[in-house]
């Protein structure tokens, strides 16, 4: 599988918001694969993970994030479950999950309830080392400032607003991949 064919597919204009999810996928993939090579003793499929770090942003055109040129209907939180559909239609499952399972820290279904965040009411908490190395990879590169990575406390910062949950479980991420 080629995930910038995949991109591609859903993001044929060459235009700004290709170039920043191209760029941004990038990064994440480059942080991921670091952490792949720096932990030899982890079970990764380090093909996989390029694959799954490239594609877990792709569903954010459906999305209303005017300021990364995003023009689409729904809130910015629902764009890991809906790549995840596209990728689950593309025969994709594994990939699916990543995008599903990245934003924040993941998202655990009594968040979901709790936060009465506009997903689909189930966990979506990165399972497989891969989910969780993208997932924290992700963390430490926004789509505003590219290519810039952020440090351990402005990428813990950035998880605040999803709770302690996902705050311990960054931490326990910092203990094994760094």
């Amino acid at each position: 599988m080629n995930p910038i064919e995949i991109i591609h597919t859903y993001y044929p204009v060459d235009n700004e918001l290709r170039r920043i999810l191209l760029s941004h996928s990038h990064s994440v993939a480059d942080k991921a694969l670091q952490i792949a090579a720096c932990h030899p003793e982890l079970p990764l499929d380090q093909t996989f993970l390029y694959e799954a770090a490239m594609l877990h942003d792709i569903g954010i055109f459906f999305t209303d994030a005017p300021s990364i040129y995003c023009f689409g209907k729904q809130p910015y939180i629902c764009h890991g479950y809906l790549g995840a559909d596209l990728l689950r239609e593309a025969g994709y499952p594994r990939h699916a999950l990543v995008c599903e399972r990245h934003t924040g820290a993941g998202l655990s279904l009594k968040q979901i309830i709790e936060q009465k965040l506009p997903v689909p009411q189930r966990d979506m908490l990165p399972v497989s080392w891969e989910e969780q190395v993208v997932c924290f990879a992700d963390k430490f590169y926004s789509k505003t400032k590219l290519n810039k990575e952020k440090s351990i406390e402005k990428a813990r910062k950035s998880l605040e607003r999803y709770g302690d949950d996902g705050l311990r479980r960054f931490d326990h991420w910092c203990e094994l991949f760094l």
